[in-house]
């Protein structure tokens, strides 16, 4: 069956044109029961998703066996609810979930994965294109009206569906948190129930109900609360005030040392006003860090300085709005008055960037009492209110907590209980909140992502062989910290007949094995890099690639992508030479063993001699980039001693770096710049390069202010006017302010980003002092790396 909706459009150009919206409807698509004997089997072959006698904990509203089928808003504010193990068995509407991707990616990735885990049990139901449930929109009905009375189409079918079944009867549940809804749905007679309701008759699982989110609107303030906050202007007013210039748009940033203070950094190319500071509780208006906020500036005779007062929120007298103000006197009357800045109150939030966030559990005095404050393990984030039964049990643990919303009338957010990480000091406990705190994707990959795996044991085919250049004849070795398993770059070195150098470097195949758009590559992609700690690291590929099957380990033969370059003897380039591999290392060394290979009198072996031209043209490599003004930055890098019985940290050592650890970074550096080159020229419209943009004089403030601090003179003129004034500044008094002084440019640089060479001109890296750079190298550990060895 056809549906079809014709429409004229206006083009760019002035043009009328005419489109056709065809919409297919079918009678065949499953309703996902596995006992249902009306519906055809899944086309993938696969089982159902909702069981024949529907499991989970039992309801007191409705014992019988029974799905849920939430609406779009209860779906967005209660996904810690559905995520959990004990919700089981339910529809999640076509409908739903093409709204929830509308309004929320995050939520709707979250929704996704739990369709997509078998063990709960939640099926797609595509009503939009069932005959039975698909309906037009009637006349002077809003989008959302339709789409609600979609959705009790849709439990109106399922329940007379279900009743054909022989089996015992299985009613489908709405869930919905809207008050018209519910109402017209019983008025249908369609069971239903609110989140709260059904959450509080699982009798067996009151734990449940402290994950409920509170839904109330921010407007619907408690009739006995103060007002503290004035009113968020509505999103409409927003972007008008933001066109005509009235309000700016930007980040909010919370400070970590004063509740009381943020910044704004303005969004676009404007240098006036980039960064406006907020003060003061009520300028603040409920804006959580990261938030994209619309800004008031204030006039300039209440204008004030960076505060250098630190405040924390000690969260003890939530509701004394007096002591508040007297706080904010004391930033008003503190010195910088010569140091006056830019600025605003927020007065509307463009778009929230609310997460879970980790913290503890700040139990309240009253005895018995079921409200109390979390406190966020980052210092930027307020604390939270929060209703909880376990607060004797939560105390002393980190949990989680997620925030429902930010009446005027409230000191803080409320927010719900989450889940409990374990006991505050635990090492593994800590571990997870830092991972999470920083975004880190660190979950066990999942039997998805591992069935693209290749098959063990693996060896190289007759396939493989014949599209690559077999170099297993190469004395080609690797370098790496000790204990290094992801060995991903490996290097050969060799004089020609014709008096010439031969210099390689090998990069492991990750491409190889993953395949673009499988499960694998997805999940890799996800996580982007590696992530190391002090005890162990997290993967952004499988072990078994990770430190296996792509690791160029010693004696075993390897897929690779060689860059290999005939040289003289001065380090000049003269052909370059890239191709897919196959090598054998002949060693894997650490940084320690190459040089004392190089520094030995004694050997003379072939590896110990490719080292030794190696790190010979490494140091004129390194000399040649000095000279065109590439920066030598101090970022110490440090080391932890673990103990061999519990795996604790018990000492800490800086790295110390020897000349192999410059000999490897050179030749990285330069096979990533050959390649960009080549990626460049073979396509110049896309290929992917990395840029390190020079930063603008502003940025170098406050090295320069530090140095002169000492008498020293900072150039920054160039980069090579920077390096060498760096090399300079040298005080006998302080033999690490030249170290401090680099350590603090590092601060003062740009961000490096990726680009398409179609959309920008620049392509110079101000740090490498590079006209062309590319990522080639790090393939195991950089996800981008795929993109290019791709093509």
């Amino acid at each position: 069956m056809l549906t079809s909706r014709t429409f004229l459009k206006r083009t760019r150009a002035g043009s009328v044109l005419k489109v056709v919206r065809e919409h297919y409807l079918r009678d065949d698509i499953p309703c996902g029961a596995a006992a249902c004997p009306l519906c055809p089997p899944r086309p993938d072959g696969g089982p159902s998703a909702l069981e024949e006698r529907p499991s989970g904990a039992a309801s007191s509203l409705c014992p019988g066996p029974h799905y849920l089928l939430p609406d779009t808003n209860l779906l967005l504010h209660q996904i810690d609810i559905l995520e959990d193990p004990v919700i089981k068995n339910v529809i999640v509407l076509q409908t739903v979930l093409q709204e929830v991707r509308n309004r929320s990616a995050p939520v709707y990735k979250r929704i996704r994965d739990v369709i997509g885990n078998p063990e709960k049990h939640f099926y797609s139901f595509t009503n939009e294109h069932h005959r039975e449930t698909y309906i037009e929109q009637e006349q002077g009905e809003s989008s959302n009206d339709r789409n609600d009375r979609a959705i009790r189409v849709a439990v109106k079918w399922y329940n007379e569906h279900l009743k054909k079944m022989q089996n015992e009867e299985i009613q489908v549940i709405f869930l919905t948190n809207d008050r018209n809804n519910k109402e017209k749905a019983l008025e249908e007679g369609i069971t239903a129930y609110t989140c709260e309701e059904y959450i509080k008759s699982l009798i067996a699982n009151p734990e449940l109900v402290d994950r409920l989110a509170c839904v109330s609107d921010e407007g619907k303030e408690i009739e006995s609360g103060k007002i503290i906050f004035p009113e968020h202007l509505p999103l409409s007013k927003l972007q008008q005030g933001i066109k005509s210039g009235i309000y700016l748009q930007g980040t909010y940033r919370a400070s970590r040392d004063n509740y009381l203070e943020a910044t704004v950094w303005v969004h676009g190319d404007a240098e006036e006003n980039k960064e406006i500071i907020i003060q003061g509780l009520k300028h603040l208006n409920r804006a959580v860090h990261e938030d994209i906020v619309a800004v008031e500036l204030l006039a300039k005779d209440e204008w004030v300085a960076p505060s250098s007062v630190v405040l924390q929120d000690d969260g003890q007298n939530e509701d004394d709005i007096e002591t508040e103000e007297e706080k904010e006197n004391i930033l008003k009357t503190s010195d910088n008055k010569s140091m006056l800045r830019p600025t605003g109150k927020v007065v509307g939030i463009i778009k929230r960037n609310w997460r879970p966030f980790c913290g503890m559990l700040s139990k309240s005095q009253i005895k018995e009492a079921r409200r109390h404050l979390f406190t966020p393990a980052d210092r930027r984030i307020p604390r939270i209110r929060i209703e909880t039964r376990q607060a004797d049990t939560l105390e002393g643990q980190r949990i989680i907590v997620a925030i429902d919303g930010w009446p005027r009338n409230s000191r803080y957010p409320n927010g719900h209980f989450v889940k409990n990480l374990g006991s505050a000091g635990d090492k593994e406990t800590e571990t997870e909140v830092l991972l999470l705190e920083h975004d880190v994707p660190h979950q066990p990959f999942s039997q998805a992502v591992l069935s693209f795996l290749p098959k063990m044991p693996w060896s190289i085919t007759e396939k493989d062989m014949k599209y690559r250049e077999d170099l297993r004849h190469l004395c080609v070795c690797s370098v790496d910290p000790p204990g290094c398993t992801d060995i991903d770059d490996a290097l050969h070195y060799r004089e020609m007949e014709n008096g010439n150098l031969e210099v390689g470097v090998h990069i492991a195949d990750v491409s190889h094995f993953i395949r673009p758009g499988n499960a694998l590559d997805e999940e890799s992609a996800k996580r982007g890099t590696t992530v190391y700690l002090c005890e162990k690291r997290i993967d952004m590929v499988p072990e078994l690639l990770s430190s296996n099957l792509c690791s160029l380990r010693s004696n075993v033969d390897r897929l690779a992508f060689s860059c290999i370059w005939e040289m003289n003897h001065n380090a000049e380039i003269l052909k370059t030479r890239f191709m897919k591999s196959i090598i054998n290392s002949k060693a894997s060394l650490t940084y320690a063993e190459a040089q004392m290979r190089i520094d030995s009198a004694s050997m003379n072996d072939d590896i110990t001699v490719s080292l030794r031209g190696l790190n010979k043209l490494a140091k004129i490599l390194k000399k040649k980039r000095i000279d065109n003004g590439a920066l030598t930055l101090s970022s110490p890098e440090v080391r932890f001693h673990m103990d061999s019985e519990t795996h604790d940290p018990i000492d800490l050592q800086t790295k110390e770096l020897k000349e192999t650890n410059s000999m490897v970074e050179e030749f990285m550096l330069l096979a990533n710049v050959s390649v960009a080159q080549k990626i460049y020229d073979e396509f110049p419209e896309f290929a992917l390069l990395r840029k390190h943009p020079a930063p603008p004089p502003s940025n170098y403030d406050i090295l320069v202010k530090a140095a002169k601090s000492k008498n020293l003179e900072i150039k920054t003129d160039s980069a090579k006017a920077l390096a060498e004034s760096l090399d300079k500044a040298e005080s006998p008094a302080s033999p690490y302010l030249n170290t401090l002084l680099r350590i603090l440019t590092t601060r003062c640089m740009m961000q490096a980003v990726y680009f398409c060479s179609g959309m920008d001109n620049d392509f110079h890296h101000y740090g490498l002092a590079s006209p062309i750079y590319t990522h080639f190298t790090s393939p195991i550990r950089r996800a981008y790396l795929w993109s290019i060895k791709g093509m």
